[in-house]
C-alpha cells in the first residue's frame, strides 16, 4: 500500500491526527479531512514537525453534499482511492431516562450513519483499486459500558455493519477491518465529561455517574492508557499488511477486555465487570 491514496476522516486531533501523520511518514498520500478546517492547526504543526505533507480537505460525515465534494476532489486530483480510514466520531455520556431520543439519534448520525455514508461513497473507487476499508471502532463496540448507552449502541452498529460487509466486500476485492482501541490519552474523555456530565447532576443517577467517572479517569490516566501514536502504529500496520485481520485490538489491555465479551455466552462476566464501575466497590 506504499504511496497509495488514503482518505482519513476526523483528523483534527487524537487518533485521526496521529494516524494521518504516521501514514504519510510511511509513504501514503494522505487526504486528511475534518469538519472545520479552522481547527487544522494542530495537524499542520504535527505534519510540519514530521516533515510530511498532507492534503487537507473539509468533510462533514453527516452532510451528503460535503461527502460528495470530498470524493469529487479525490477523483479529480488522484483518479483513485486505495484505502479509507473511518475515524470521525463524537463521544457522548448519558443515560436514557435523562436525555431525549433526538440526542441518541444525533449520536447515531455521527458515529454510525456517517461511517455508512462515507463507506458507501468510497466503495466504487476501492473496488477499482482492490483497496481496503479500516474503521476505528472501540472496545465499546464489543462491551456495553455504563452511561455510554448511545455511544456503545452506535459502535455496536458499526461493528455489525462492518462484520456483515466484510465477506461481501471481499468478493469484489476490498478488505474490511475494524480497529478496537481501549483507553487512549486524547481530549475525547475530557470533552465528553465537560459537555455531558452536568445533565446528570442532581438526579438519582448522580452517584453512579461519579463512580463511573472516577473509574474512567483512572483508566484514561497517561500512566495506564495508550497514546494516539500507539494506536496509529497499529492502524498503519493494518493499512499496510497484505492480509489484514477483520478485527484488530490496539493493545493487550484491549485484547483482554474484548476477550471477556467474546467468551461470555450468558453475559454474566461482562455484568460482573461493569457493575463495579457504577458502584465504586
Amino acid at each position: 500500500m506504499t504511496e497509495s491514496i488514503l482518505l482519513v476522516t476526523g483528523t483534527s486531533s487524537g487518533i485521526g491526527l496521529a494516524t494521518a501523520v504516521a501514514a504519510a511518514r510511511h509513504g501514503f498520500t494522505v487526504v486528511a479531512t475534518m469538519r472545520d478546517l479552522g481547527k487544522a492547526s494542530a495537524l499542520q504543526e504535527a505534519a510540519s514537525a514530521a516533515g510530511v505533507t498532507l492534503d487537507l480537505q473539509p468533510l462533514d460525515v453527516t452532510s451528503p453534499a460535503s461527502i460528495a465534494a470530498c470524493f469529487e476532489h479525490i477523483r479529480a486530483t488522484y483518479g483513485r482511492l486505495d484505502a479509507l480510514l473511518n475515524n470521525a466520531g463524537a463521544g457522548h455520556l448519558g443515560t436514557v431516562e435523562l436525555e431525549s431520543v433526538e440526542a441518541v439519534r444525533a449520536v447515531m448520525e455521527v458515529n454510525f450513519f456517517g461511517v455508512v455514508a462515507v463507506t458507501k461513497a468510497a466503495l466504487p473507487l476501492l473496488r477499482e483499486s482492490g483497496g481496503r476499508i479500516v474503521t476505528v471502532s472501540s472496545v465499546g463496540g464489543v462491551v456495553g459500558q455504563p452511561f455510554n448507552e448511545a455511544y456503545c449502541a452506535a459502535k455496536f452498529a458499526v461493528e455489525g455493519f462492518m462484520e456483515s460487509l466484510t465477506p461481501v466486500a471481499a468478493t469484489v476485492g476490498v478488505s474490511v477491518s475494524v480497529i478496537e482501541p481501549g483507553a487512549v490519552t486524547t481530549e475525547f474523555v475530557a470533552n465528553v465529561r465537560a459537555q455531558e456530565a452536568p445533565a446528570v447532576a442532581g438526579t438519582p443517577y448522580e452517584g453512579a455517574l461519579n463512580a463511573y467517572l472516577a473509574r474512567t479517569a483512572a483508566a484514561f490516566d497517561p500512566s495506564a492508557a495508550q497514546t494516539p501514536d500507539g494506536v496509529a502504529e497499529v492502524i498503519v500496520e493494518t493499512l499496510s499488511v497484505p492480509q489484514p485481520a477483520a478485527r484488530v485490538q490496539t493493545s493487550e489491555a484491549a485484547q483482554r477486555f474484548v476477550g471477556v465479551k467474546l467468551a461470555d455466552l450468558d453475559g454474566a462476566h461482562v455484568q460482573a465487570v461493569t457493575r463495579h464501575w457504577v458502584t465504586g466497590a
